[in-house]
């Protein structure tokens, strides 16, 4: 995209050969073999360079543990059999995203590896390491075959430095859940790789490889649909023009193939991200067509921003609230549309400015707010969204700075090289201190709270973690707080804050008015129904009530053993005994080991005179033993 090439100035003081001489030394067999094997021992240490120096700058990541969703991504136990591996590939909604390949990657390494994070993080490195040097070497074929200028092999592996090291990566990088961007990057790569290898060839089999590499990556993560048309931006900027036959019309598949995946994501994350019930959808999610307009063009730019200057990288940012009276937020659009329409008025000059800015939009396009992503619920913009985006106009950086005597004249011809090298340094320590962040939740949540105090996701979460702990729980009660202060319509932070309240005995009644409004909020929610009917339970007077939210829970679901032990509980101090027989039988025959089913339903029969069947629940609690210890 621009001139990689990397011409050496020579000194005026030392005798030149002969243009006819150098010529004819590069045309014998002897030259050109000497020339070949020198150029790729050139890019080999290069590429070991940088491999390297990714795995030192990311050698905290290796020490981090399971943050935040993890949980939802390492293979869960119901899953690690066989019959899991069929259903991750069968059933959509068995796991977090209907990611096939990436979850059969994680039912792979969970063999492997079980519940130690070590093994889930050395993966996510090696593929990360692996990918920014395939990415040189995308690089070196885009430009060495239709380009202004052959690149230098400093050029491509300055550019993958680059985006090997830079912090906003790390995201991507040290949270496990992430290898769908680390796998999806590799075959991305791979199959951008080998689709130039059929466009320089016309072979079948580059087109059929190119073609199963994409539906790898699409399988991995379905951002990579955008690759057909990063491609046919590479083919306008090499020849100026798209031609239909050679340019558009092999990637027709690619792009139907693209559409269909995205649509597909897109239902799913409408339909179960979050969990039943849930998804992607509803006043959160709703934007007006300029409202869409709006975010895209504030999110592109903050992109660009977190690309140029990574200081201030958060795991959740303030969640921008897109607001088209607000006269300032349309700056950002008209901004976009001002820079690309001059652009484009330059490209007879150079296209590369544009084509780096349309391959970067391009692929940022489905995190841009047109497709709801559950994970715009808590911040509009994520680090690891721009992960793939970020390719483009880091190759431009790495060429202008390996570049620098184009540009800046003979005598500043080592500045560009220079400042390349000293901005991967810089790059590697901001890296290696990222790393910090992500050691283990508590750090994460207490991070992100430091640059963003309004993030009532990260003071949920952390509230969950310090209910755990002994004596915390005050600490608890206060961050779950703030999280209903800053979000008044979740119904799972007022849950939250009604288990904590309720473990205080003088608090009965706060916990209550909390439990109460989770469930005005969303009258389904069956663990609130369940734990108002046991904090109830224990409020003189109000026995029925707690009878009535039990029931609306097994309405609710009415397969819940611990549901079903509950109510008979309460029936049974109603006196309603041979009720209460009914639901710790219905407790038994959907979990046969709930030993404190055997036990209520023991002392009911007890007191109705069914000694003999009350002494054979007891000897079954007996060989259960205590729940800790099975």
């Amino acid at each position: 995209m621009v001139d990689w090439s990397n011409e050496s100035s020579v000194s005026k003081r030392a005798p030149q050969p002969s243009r006819a001489q150098c010529a004819a030394d590069r045309e014998s067999p002897a030259g050109a073999a000497a020339l070949k094997s020198a150029g790729a021992a050139h890019w080999f240490w290069l590429g070991a360079l940088v491999f390297c120096a990714t795995m030192a700058a990311y050698l905290p990541a290796l020490r981090c543990g399971f943050i935040w969703d993890d949980s939802d991504y390492v293979t869960k136990p119901e899953l690690q059999s066989l019959g899991g591996l069929v259903r991750i590939w069968g059933e959509v909604g068995a796991t977090a995203q209907y990611y096939p390949l990436l979850h059969s990657a994680f039912w792979v390494e969970h063999v492997f590896f079980g519940a130690a994070a070590f093994g889930y993080h050395v993966v996510n490195l090696l593929l990360h390491a692996v990918g920014a040097c395939l990415f040189a070497l995308v690089l070196r074929r885009i430009f060495s075959t239709g380009g202004p200028g052959a690149p230098s092999a400093g050029a491509c592996w300055l550019a993958a430095a680059l985006f090997a090291l830079h912090p906003v990566h790390v995201a991507s990088v040290a949270w496990i859940t992430e290898q769908k961007n680390t796998f999806s990057l590799v075959f991305y790569l791979a199959a951008f790789l080998e689709y130039l290898r059929f466009d320089e060839t016309r072979r079948l089999r580059h087109y059929l490889w190119a073609l199963a590499l994409f539906f790898i990556a699409i399988l991995f993560k379905t951002s990579t649909v955008t690759l057909p048309a990063a491609l046919l931006v590479v083919f306008w900027w090499r020849r100026g023009r798209l031609s239909w036959r050679s340019d558009v019309r092999p990637l027709v598949p690619w792009l139907m193939l693209g559409a269909a995946a995205g649509i597909f994501s897109s239902w799913v994350e409408r339909h179960y991200l979050g969990g039943e019930g849930l998804g992607a959808k509803g006043a959160e999610f709703d934007l007006t067509p300029a409202g869409h307009a709006l975010l895209a063009g504030r999110a592109v730019w903050f992109y660009l921003a977190n690309l140029a200057w990574p200081a201030g990288l958060n795991f959740v940012y303030p969640r921008w609230a897109v607001d088209g009276t607000v006269w300032w937020q349309w700056l950002y659009p008209l901004a976009l549309a001002g820079v690309s329409a001059a652009l484009w008025a330059v490209r007879g000059r150079t296209r590369t400015p544009l084509a780096v800015l349309l391959i970067f939009t391009g692929t940022l396009f489905p995190v841009l707010g047109f497709v709801n992503l559950y994970g715009a619920l808590y911040s509009r913009v994520w680090d690891h969204w721009q992960y793939l985006a970020d390719l483009a106009p880091l190759a431009l950086a790495g060429g202008a700075l390996a570049g620098a005597a184009g540009w800046a004249g003979p005598r500043l011809r080592h500045a560009g090289p220079v400042l390349g090298v000293a901005l991967c340094v810089l790059f590697g320590i901001m890296t290696w201190q990222r790393c910090g962040d992500f050691r283990d939740k508590e750090t994460l949540y207490r991070t992100t709270l430091a640059r963003n105090p309004g993030c009532w996701m990260a003071h949920n979460n952390l509230g969950q973690i310090l209910a755990l702990r002994p004596g915390r729980m005050p600490e608890a009660v206060e961050h779950y707080a703030t999280a209903v202060r800053l979000n008044p319509g979740c119904a799972e932070v007022h849950y939250n804050l009604g288990n904590a309240l309720a473990q205080d005995p003088a608090r009965q009644e706060a916990a209550a008015a909390q439990y109460g409004e989770a469930l005005r909020l969303d009258p389904e929610y069956l663990m609130a129904r369940n734990n108002m009917g046991n904090l109830l339970v224990r409020i003189e007077g109000r026995l029925p009530e707690a009878i009535a939210h039990f029931e609306k829970a097994l309405q609710i679901d009415p397969a819940q053993p611990e549901v079903h032990n509950n109510l008979g509980i309460a029936l049974l101090m109603a006196n309603r005994v041979p009720e209460a027989i009914i639901h710790f039988e219905a407790a038994l025959k959907a979990s046969p080991d709930l030993v404190q089913a055997h036990l209520n339903l023991a002392s009911a029969l007890e007191s109705i005179g069914q000694e003999n069947e009350a002494a054979a629940h007891r000897e079954a609690a007996r060989r259960l033993g205590p729940p800790a210890s099975r």
